[in-house]
């Protein structure tokens, strides 16, 4: 029987100097000539240990879910950092988490004292640790998708000890690009829409099963709606640098985000997962909803975070530099990530200490899986061991 530690949670205030031409963060997040950043350190009561597992998401807080409190509970120290854009994406560039997060493990070791760091990557975290991971190990970016700069080649990111990819997704641009409804035709006009590739319209001929003819032709249609908004980001960004008055940046709505057809075709890419369903309910209503993936950003945030052809945070590129031990699990009743992100980033990394693992009939959140995140859990553990990263 797996031990199950009491918990002590402690309030972190993380800050750093930093410039920026004008704010992009509500409130005293960064709008002063500082980041200010809030993380909690979650460690199991009485258990010392060196090793420190940190669990980054991009536009979350992460220290209510179920992952980092299990792996506290049977002994590993958590650290739960949230970005300076945690519970809102708007404004999110994926180039300055990396500083954040950056910000948090140098933290770690050298004023809470631990000597070794493990990146745990759940969800949207995962393809962010590969990113952060990448570029600590070999730093090349200078600026952003939209030419800001941002120096990460000399920002002197911490390498961690190893990165744990669970339960995650390839990148933000990826996922939206496997998800986002095709048949929207005026982005200013949602309702305006191409009823042959509407999944959700009950007057759509195309029914599932789906033919490969259609997934085609779908497919091919959510790219070239991906596309025609960051060519609309991209000429609005340059009118307003052309114009060169202090308007610098523009948000904006992108509906209808959610509408794979893997949702509603449980045959495309298969797997344990639900059909009709998602990990954020009915699909067909998130699609519409005010939660769904991108639905608000800045012109900035588009080319960082959505644009598949701009976004640098890409986990099939970032893989090929990463050289630390990786451990890969998939949940194969993933009702958030698509069936062969896991296994592709696996396939794909170039570390000579890597494994993959399948957590049969987990879901997501593991919501009402104890056993399921207790086997992940002892997947984890076994693999520290393995590796010299033993959490006590």
């Amino acid at each position: 029987m797996d031990v199950a530690y009491d918990l002590d949670f402690e309030w972190l205030h993380i800050a750093y100097n930093e410039s920026s031409a004008f704010v992009e963060t509500y409130g005293f997040a960064g709008n002063q000539g500082a980041v200010n950043l809030e993380g909690i350190l979650i460690r199991p009561r009485g258990v010392e240990s060196d090793t420190l597992v940190v669990m980054m998401h991009p536009a979350s807080t992460l220290q209510l879910l179920p992952v980092p409190r299990a792996a506290a509970h049977r002994g590993a120290h958590v650290l739960c950092a949230a970005s300076r854009y945690a519970r809102n994406d708007t404004a999110a560039i994926l180039e300055k988490v990396l500083l954040d997060l950056g910000a948090y493990i140098r933290h770690a070791k050298h004023v809470l004292g631990y000597r070794k760091i493990v990146l745990l990557g759940w969800s949207g975290g995962g393809s962010l640790s590969l990113f952060y991971q990448a570029q600590a190990e070999n730093p090349t970016i200078t600026h952003t998708p939209a030419g800001d700069p941002v120096d990460i080649r000399n920002a002197r990111l911490i390498p961690a000890d190893a990165v744990v990819f669970q339960a995650a997704h390839i990148s933000r641009a990826r996922l939206l690009l496997d998800i986002i409804d095709p048949s929207v035709v005026d982005e200013n006009h949602p309702d305006r829409r191409n009823s042959r590739l509407d999944i959700y319209d009950p007057s759509n001929p195309n029914r599932p099963p789906y033919s490969e003819d259609f997934l085609l032709e779908y497919r091919a249609a959510q790219l070239a709606r991906v596309r025609r908004i960051t060519e609309w980001v991209k000429t609005c960004l340059d009118d307003l640098k052309r114009k060169g008055g202090a308007e610098v940046e523009r948000g904006f709505v992108t509906h209808r985000t959610l509408a794979d057809p893997r949702f509603l075709d449980t045959r495309i890419d298969p797997n344990d997962r639900r059909p009709g369903w998602c990990y954020l309910g009915n699909p067909e209503t998130v699609n519409t909803g005010p939660v769904g993936l991108g639905r608000f950003s800045t012109l900035r945030a588009w080319l960082s975070q959505w644009s598949i052809d701009d976004s640098q945070a890409d986990g099939l590129q970032c893989i090929a530099n990463i050289h630390v031990p990786l451990l890969v699990i998939e949940n194969t009743a993933d009702d958030a990530v698509p069936q062969p992100h896991a296994r592709a980033i696996f396939d794909a990394a170039v570390s000579l200490n890597k494994r993959f693992e399948r957590i049969e009939g987990a879901t997501h959140y593991y919501a009402g899986q104890p056993e399921l995140l207790a086997q992940a859990n002892r997947l984890l553990f076994d693999w520290m061991e393995q590796c010299g990263l033993a959490a006590k």
